[in-house]
């Protein structure tokens, strides 16, 4: 059962991305933004905008049915979404008939999508006779869901009534405890972060709780909608997160760059202020979270308890603001006109801020815990391997696979964004000291047959790579060379002058935390900067080696002379297109030249199909180094002292 939730959780991403989207839209065309101007193009516009947005927010049921469906399937396939959307109509359209007055809302898109998602990992490849086999295969996918959802939603014409009856007096009953309510909300919200199941909750209570009628005569659920569509009593569920978001958990950043050791800040420091800014302006709290969730989970516990009670106090002073993304500084400028006692926040949020400093920094010291810069010499042990890309990630994938208790132990590999969710016969095989020398950040046993390895944005590429070895039996690997051997190398790290490295591309220089990827912007991957491209190849910046291509040909990796690694990603999420629109021009260990090309890009078919052509230049070895920008804005392929690598 607790798989089968987390699994909800994961295909729950999908649809609430949408949202940041349609609140921005909403809030902008809103009378109280640029819908009031006196100018007849710019009203226009915001009329445009807001009805955008409406239409997002308004249509939340068959998205929600259509991303839970395509996440509910093994292979992400479009054929799941479209029976996830044909499974909602069937359904609407069997209670309207049924019993007008019935309205499932997000739940009944919730619904839908499950069904239809275990029903494509059911039929998928079913086959039929010959004068049948049209209708085989995905196919039959749709057919058999519209029979399957007519059933249902016939069953749910006469029991959702009370169902629904539970969900509305448990809601009533958070709203009528007032203060203690919400919370216990907010402190299930951190509490279930870890296991992934935040989500779940945070669905019923953002687009299920609570009712208003908007001046359109329509009915509006959920607290994120009924306060974008102008609620009063909407936002209490919202509001005590921009303490901690703004200001509790940078607080905590504070407390660990201090509580670290002195020789080891300068290297630690440059992660919290990046991680710290990203949950100040934007909300975004998991790269703090998870820095210290599995470390020491006794700090944990306290962000939990302190979650909670801000919400409560929050909500006793009858603060009331909301966010489409999440509780950071761009939502709370946003929603400026329609939140009510916002500014009470930022004292309420400084108060929290010296709060989690002394906690953090005093459970810390008091009882030695080991949060980034206090680790002992011997936990920070990894192993290094050296060879191509694919031999280096199969070593990897071999090792975890042995760290996990053998191929034998393992009963199914799955993933979201960043970690491993794996079914095994015994978690308690699982050798947390061996995966974190392999790449793991942490380890958490769910349940005896459950268990979780936060690996990070790269978890895709090792999941991938494990299911190929465990149905070859895990074969030993080969042509890896060990950090034995690279020891035994000449190879040397050292600054790059500026006038050795040349723009790979004609285009804008951007910061890398400008780049709209969380995990290349707050620099998990490494120190870097962005392009945004404008046209040509992507060339050499460096004198040096090929090191690896990407199979997908959408990321290139060089080594300079002098051992520095640089990896080239072209846009962002561009490994879904599967190598279109690309061409290498290239070979894995080529030596290379400043200017030589190595990938032709079509950038309008990138444009069309990606979410963005930003393209991150990432230094990956050079993690205690600064990358500082000599030069921004449009600069041409080939020119020199762009940025300046020193310690």
């Amino acid at each position: 059962m607790l798989g089968f939730l987390q699994k909800i959780g994961k295909s729950l991403m999908f649809p609430i991305a949408t949202m940041p989207a349609a609140a921005l839209l909403v809030r902008l065309g809103s009378p109280d933004m640029i819908g009031s101007s006196h100018v007849k193009f710019i009203q226009i516009v915001a009329k445009v905008m807001e009805a955008s947005g409406n239409a997002i927010i308004g249509n939340l049921p068959i998205i929600f049915a259509i991303g839970i469906a395509m996440g509910f399937a093994f292979d992400n396939n479009g054929g799941a979404a479209l029976a996830g959307a044909i499974a909602y109509l069937v359904l609407s359209g069997v209670l309207e008939k049924i019993d007008k007055d019935l309205n499932m809302g997000v739940f009944g898109g919730l619904v839908s999508g499950i069904v239809a998602g275990l029903l494509y990992n059911k039929f998928y490849n079913v086959k039929f006779p010959e004068w049948l086999s049209f209708f085989g295969g995905k196919r039959f996918v749709p057919i058999i869901t519209s029979i399957t959802m007519a059933i249902i939603a016939a069953l749910l014409a006469y029991i959702w009534g009370p169902i629904q009856g539970v969900i509305d007096s448990t809601g009533n009953w958070i709203i009528g405890a007032g203060a203690i309510g919400y919370g216990v909300y907010g402190f299930l919200n951190r509490l279930l972060l870890p296991i992934g199941l935040h989500h779940v909750i945070n669905t019923i209570v953002w687009f299920d709780f609570g009712k208003f009628t908007d001046a359109a005569g329509k009915v509006v659920k959920g607290d994120i909608p009924r306060f974008l569509a102008g609620d009063p009593a909407a936002g209490l569920f919202q509001a005590g997160f921009f303490p901690i978001m703004m200001f509790g958990l940078p607080a905590a950043c504070l407390a660990m760059y201090f509580a670290a050791k002195k020789e080891k800040r300068a290297i630690v420091g440059g992660m919290f202020l990046s991680i710290a800014l990203t949950a100040f302006v934007t909300g975004v709290t998991e790269p703090i979270e998870f820095t210290f969730m599995f470390l020491s989970p006794v700090l944990y516990a306290v962000h939990a308890v302190l979650t909670g009670i801000s919400l409560m106090i929050a909500a006793a002073l009858n603060i009331h603001d909301g966010f489409g993304f999440s509780a950071g500084l761009i939502d709370y400028l946003l929603n400026l006109g329609i939140a009510q006692k916002p500014f009470l926040l930022i004292p309420l949020g400084l108060a929290f801020g010296a709060i989690y400093f002394v906690i953090f920094y005093f459970l810390i010291t008091k009882f030695n815990l080991k949060t980034p810069g206090r680790e002992d010499d011997e936990d920070e042990e990894t192993e290094t391997m050296q060879g191509t890309e694919d031999e280096v990630l199969d070593a990897k994938a071999y090792h975890t696979i042995e760290a996990l208790g053998g191929k034998e132990n393992i009963v199914q590999v799955d993933h979201c964004t960043t970690r491993l969710r794996l079914t095994v016969k015994d978690a308690g095989l699982a050798n947390e000291k061996e995966l974190k020398k392999y790449g793991a950040r942490g380890v958490m046993r769910i349940s005896k047959t459950n268990l979780q390895v936060i690996i990070g944005t790269s978890v895709e590429f090792l999941a991938d790579a494990m299911k190929k070895r465990i149905a070859k039996g895990n074969p030993a690997p080969k042509n890896v060379v060990s950090e034995a051997a690279l020891e035994e190398t000449d190879v040397t790290h050292t600054n790059l002058l500026p006038e050795d490295f040349v723009m790979p591309v004609t285009g804008d220089v951007i910061p890398l935390s400008e780049v709209p990827d969380q995990a290349f912007a707050s620099g998990m991957m490494g120190p870097g900067f962005g392009i945004l491209p404008k046209d040509g190849v992507i060339q050499s910046p460096v004198d040096g080696k090929v090191m690896m291509i990407f199979p997908t040909k959408h990321a290139i990796g060089l080594v300079t002379d002098t051992g520095i690694e640089i990896l080239i990603h072209i846009g962002l999420d561009t490994v879904k297109l599967n190598g279109k629109g690309f061409e290498v021009l290239v070979k894995q260990d080529q030596l290379i030249q400043r200017g030589d090309d190595l990938i032709k890009v079509d950038w309008a078919y990138v444009k069309e199909n990606a979410p963005s052509i930003a393209t991150p230049v990432i230094f990956t070895n050079s993690q205690n180094k600064n990358v500082k920008l000599e030069k921004t804005g449009y600069q041409r392929s080939g020119t020199s002292n762009i940025i300046r690598i020193e310690e």
